[in-house]
């Protein structure tokens, strides 16, 4: 089983600092654990641990007859404000739970987002945490011209660019991939998820015989609001160097 030390560590500064920001949300919010859906709830809070994106909050209250939710011990260092959970669908459980014991959190439940099989946003599944409420993103054609070196080779250029503004984030540019110089690129295994955009491939690009991993992205079936973007490549901005209409962007 894996160690709760970080989730220990994160509870006990929720517990005594509170949250960077909560508030309840609308939307119904249910979890698939073993077969069975563990909780089914419209009172679900998006709960901020950080500044950067929420995670889903649960009432006690909204589990369901087949699951079984049983407090284990109080966290160390929470004043009793928090407590770890077990929750069993079965012959399957996880403890990767904690339910917080006092105002503001009183009675909700977080569960690691790993720790179940999957998470339901009204009826539309979710992989990674959340969206924002209050982000969002803006994809733009524009006829600027993009061009992105790496060691002073040129690996992509194009004047029919697309840039993606995303709430609070720097622009990225996503470019098509006739603009691509495909002989310094190799495949990656690497795969990330995105609320907003969707599952992402990486490539590895290698010039001078030195590789760098993963510094270009794609998305394959990208979600429907991020839907022009598939098929384009999109370079880190803070790991290549980025001339946009002959002016070089700063790292």
């Amino acid at each position: 089983m894996p160690s709760n030390s970080d989730l220990a560590k994160l509870a006990q500064k929720i517990a005594l600092e509170g949250p960077h920001k909560y508030e309840h949300t609308p939307r119904r919010v249910r979890g698939l654990f073993n077969g069975n859906y563990a909780f089914d709830t419209i009172g679900a809070f998006h709960v901020w641990e950080h500044p950067y994106y929420p995670q889903f909050y649960v009432p006690s209250s909204s589990f369901s007859s087949s699951a079984t939710l049983t407090k284990t011990h109080d966290i160390d260092g929470t004043k009793g404000g928090a407590s770890f959970a077990r929750l069993t669908v079965d012959d399957k459980h996880t403890e990767r739970v904690v339910i917080f014991n006092t105002a503001p959190l009183k009675d909700l439940v977080k569960i690691e987002f790993k720790a179940i099989d999957q998470w339901f946003e009204e009826d539309v599944p979710i992989y990674q945490h959340p969206k924002d409420p209050y982000k969002r993103i803006d994809i733009l054609k524009s006829t600027r011209s993009i061009k992105v070196a790496l060691d002073g080779v040129t690996v992509a250029e194009t004047t029919s660019p697309l840039f993606l503004f995303e709430t609070s984030l720097r622009p990225r540019y996503y470019l098509p991939p006739t603009s691509i110089a495909w002989e310094y690129l190799s495949k990656s295994d690497t795969e990330t998820y995105c609320p907003y955009k969707g599952k992402a491939n990486y490539y590895n690009v290698t010039i001078n015989k030195k590789e760098y991993k993963d510094l270009v992205w794609y998305y394959v079936y990208p979600t429907m609001e991020s839907g022009p973007i598939a098929g384009h490549l999109c370079f880190y901005n803070e790991k290549v160097d980025i001339w946009v209409d002959g002016l070089r962007e700063k790292k």
